[in-house]
């Protein structure tokens, strides 16, 4: 029998053990710090976005499966480091995903109101982490820096009236915080033009059928329309959008506005203690299709700044990790002997959640090749030596048992008709289930 940990429980981490599973002859342990499983997909992927959530059901197949263990509430490092992991286990994969947020890197990024995509995500999304984030939502105006689909996430719930949010699995905290919001005027910034956005269809056309906001493009950001024909198929879709937001009369009669302002390069943010504008430079394209500045500056006003320019994998003592890349370093998913990283963790945070897939089965190969199936035993024990740890450590993971009645719980609470607590009363429910 073959024992593998995997460090944590998002799309990677379950991709990993699906594969693994395949060969059979393997115990499986998948380990995650919060006592919930399925990482991005349930603290990433916004709240109105529930067909992409249901790709937990295959997940939960694999969670079920015998040979499959989850295991939440354990810490790496505080509970268990990577060389006993090793020790009890013949292979440990890191699927941990990029959960930090990266620096503007400019100043005044540090002021209040300034908050990363990650923890603004995460707070309307029930991560334990950032429940108490507190956004200024009691500000005029909001600027997102960042050109990509999470930044439309964040301008769509930024703009979303209450009644849109039925059949979202928003949390009650940010439900109501958002439901009084002051904000007005959304701003997406973009170093670049229309045609570098890494925007995707599906989420540039939510724009265009939100009840109290409308999007803005300014015709002349464009290029010539003949230039589109070079854009892939998708690329030119969201480009036709845009193109058709820029040619859209505003209607005045919405509320809420959503600017996209491209050619923008942020330098900047300013306030009397809090974030209260951002001191933006028209950019240019050079012959090499980069940004580069004009000279031109102007501010915008911006009580809160939401900050969507990527995510890096955390550091952890003892692992190579790539500065430069926000990842752990690894050659083909190889980071060490016996060790390996999948998803973010491998690739910095790129792709799709189906791009995890065939990581999680490149490294399981890997895996099979080093430990055939039905080979030589070991000694590793696995979930038997873990667990003799945990315990004299004082650490009582959740077991996916604990997860799926928690989940119940919050099932029958959102019934009721009431976003969802999530996280926000995980130790209530554990608590009264005599956990």
């Amino acid at each position: 029998m073959r024992h593998v940990a995997i460090v944590g429980s998002g799309p990677a981490g379950f991709y990993t053990a699906e594969a693994l599973l395949k060969s059979g002859d393997v115990a499986v342990d998948i380990l995650d710090r919060l006592p919930v499983p399925y990482g991005l997909i349930r603290f990433g992927v916004a709240p109105d976005h529930q067909s992409i959530k249901a790709v937990a059901k295959r997940y939960e197949k694999v969670a079920m499966t015998p040979g499959v263990r989850f295991l939440g509430n354990v810490h790496l490092g505080a509970d268990v480091s990577t060389e006993e992991l090793l020790h009890y286990y013949d292979a440990v994969v890191l699927a941990t995903g990029a959960p930090l947020d990266r620096r503007l890197g400019i100043p005044g990024d540090d002021l209040p109101g300034v908050v990363g995509s990650a923890a603004f995500v995460g707070w309307y999304n029930g991560h334990p982490d950032f429940a108490d984030l507190a956004p200024p939502l009691d500000q005029e105006h909001a600027v997102i820096i960042g050109n990509g689909n999470v930044a439309l996430d964040c301008a769509r719930i930024l703009a979303k009236t209450p009644a849109e949010f039925v059949g979202s699995d928003i949390v009650a905290h940010a439900f109501e915080a958002l439901g009084s919001s002051r904000i007005r005027s959304i701003t997406i910034l973009g170093r670049r033009g229309p045609h570098q956005i890494a925007m995707t269809p599906k989420e540039l056309g939510e724009l265009g059928k939100l009840e109290a906001a409308e999007p803005m493009v300014d015709h002349d950001d464009f290029p010539p329309a003949g230039t589109d024909a070079a854009l892939d198929p998708g690329q030119r879709k969201s480009v036709d959008l845009l193109r058709g937001y820029a040619a859209t009369p505003p209607d005045g009669t919405k509320p809420r506005t959503i600017t996209f302002d491209f050619f923008a390069k942020p330098l900047a943010i300013e306030g009397d203690g809090r974030a209260e504008r951002v001191i933006v430079e028209r950019t240019a394209l050079g012959p090499d299709g980069q940004a580069r500045g004009t000279g031109q500056t102007y501010a915008l006003p911006a009580g809160l700044v939401i900050s969507c320019i990527g995510y890096a994998s955390p550091p952890i003592p003892g692992v190579p990790y790539d500065e430069a890349l926000g990842r752990y370093a690894n050659r083909d998913g190889l980071v060490e002997d016996r060790m390996f990283a999948v998803g973010w963790a491998r690739r910095g945070p790129t792709g799709t959640i189906g791009t995890n897939r065939p990581d999680g089965f490149s490294v399981a190969e890997a895996i099979d090749a080093a430990f055939p199936p039905g080979g030589a035993e070991t000694g590793r024990n696995g979930a038997a030596g873990l667990d003799r740890l945990l315990a004299s450590r004082g650490c009582d993971p959740v077991l996916f048992a604990d997860w799926q009645r928690i989940e119940a719980a919050e099932v029958a609470a959102a019934r009721t008709g009431a976003p969802r607590e999530k996280l926000v009363r995980v130790p209530d429910l554990l608590k009264a289930g005599g956990h």
